[in-house]
């Protein structure tokens, strides 16, 4: 007994230095958590608490690591402390939310290479992109979204009628859009963030404290941003199928209505589909600008590809037209132009929506030249 009250005597202490309560140099803090993780094995092994607090306190160690740059080492020690927190995870919903918390930041630093600095998928569409992730970094990514996977299932299965798991399950179930996003699984991306803006929202309506709910408004905002990004990447079928599953929040219709214009969907059918109004979809599509970013590129005798100067190379904003009409009159005024190469010479164009990026993400694209099909 006396062993097992210094070891949680011990926990308290790192807690406070975790927490910034009291003051430690890096080393000394470095040399507290792996006395406090060496001496919670033992009793570990049949005390649930202890195996719980191991589990927290590897997962604090992961995290140093991969502040560090240490990503190999982040995922050795959380996946070590995952297998005790899951031992614990039964024996009190506070060991079960520390395991799901943890399972959610296994995941982040799974998926680490699949993100951009900004946190936004490096490859939003999936198989269809031009140069995918490599066959490691999608093992990762399926693996990351499995343990988030479980981390939503351990939220859900605890008590909904305590506040902090409710913005628990909503928070994890963002991590899951996130995660799905990341492996281009944009519509399925978009019904999860959809759902945990749901969750969020709900918990604003309970009336939480001032903590509770800055954290709920920035949530929100992240949503919302991640939301905007992903109805970027969704086929005109998809965005019926979410209005159809009620998934389609009323402040993205505009944005869902200019998507599938920018595709070549005619108005009617985005009104007979999307179930909106034919004045409806007019006026949205009146009011509600898209961004048309092209690029023009020249093969040059080395074989090369090479960008064309602006006005071959640039962005403006346009309102009710497709991207076939943007790059048709693009084409036009290009092969009437002194820039233009000749009939012998290959020549390329993409047009994007909002940001010029991958190949695979441009809403139109032609080619020309002698050896092009």
């Amino acid at each position: 007994m006396a062993q097992r009250e210094d070891v949680l005597r011990l926990d308290a202490q790192w807690a406070q230095v975790r927490s910034g309560a009291a003051r430690a140099a890096p080393a000394e803090a470095e040399a507290l958590l792996t006395e406090l993780i060496g001496a919670l094995r033992e009793p570990a092994r049949t005390d649930p608490e202890c195996a719980a607090r191991l589990g927290l306190r590897l997962g604090d160690l992961a995290a140093r690591r991969f502040a560090g740059g240490d990503r190999a080492g982040a995922l050795s020690a959380v996946e070590e402390g995952l297998r005790h927190a899951q031992q614990a995870a039964g024996h009190a919903p506070e060991y079960a939310r520390w395991y799901a918390r943890g399972l959610i930041n296994q995941g982040v630093w799974l998926s680490w290479p699949l993100s951009d600095e900004a946190r936004l998928p490096r490859y939003p569409l999936g198989a269809e992109t031009g140069s995918g992730p490599s066959a490691m970094e999608r093992a990762a990514g399926e693996r990351a979204l499995d343990v988030t996977r479980a981390a939503v299932e351990v939220w859900a299965g605890l008590d909904q009628r305590d506040p902090v798991n409710r913005r628990g399950l909503a928070q994890a179930k963002v991590f899951l859009g996130d995660r799905l996003a990341e492996l281009g699984s944009a519509e399925e991306a978009v019904a999860w963030a959809v759902d945990a803006e749901g969750g969020f929202r709900r918990l604003l309506r309970a009336a939480p404290g001032p903590e509770e709910a800055q954290e709920a408004e920035e949530a929100l905002d992240h949503i919302g941003r991640q939301l905007e990004l992903r109805l970027r990447f969704l086929s005109f079928d998809s965005l019926v199928n979410l209005r159809a599953q009620g998934l389609l929040p009323e402040p993205l219709l505009p944005q869902a209505v200019v998507a599938a214009r920018i595709q070549g969907v005619a108005e009617p059918e985005i009104a007979a589909r999307l179930s909106l109004g034919a004045e409806q979809v007019g006026t949205m599509l009146e009011v509600t600008p898209w961004l048309a970013v092209w690029r023009f590129e020249v093969r040059g005798p080395d074989g090369l590809w090479n960008v064309q100067e602006h006005p071959w190379h640039g962005v403006t904003e346009v309102r009710n037209r497709t991207a076939e009409d943007i790059g048709a009159e693009l084409i036009r005024g290009f092969m009437t132009s002194a820039d233009y190469p000749g009939d012998g010479v290959p020549w390329r164009v993409r047009v994007w929506w909002h940001d010029e990026g991958d190949p695979a993400g441009a809403r139109f694209r032609a080619a020309a030249g002698p050896d092009t099909a």
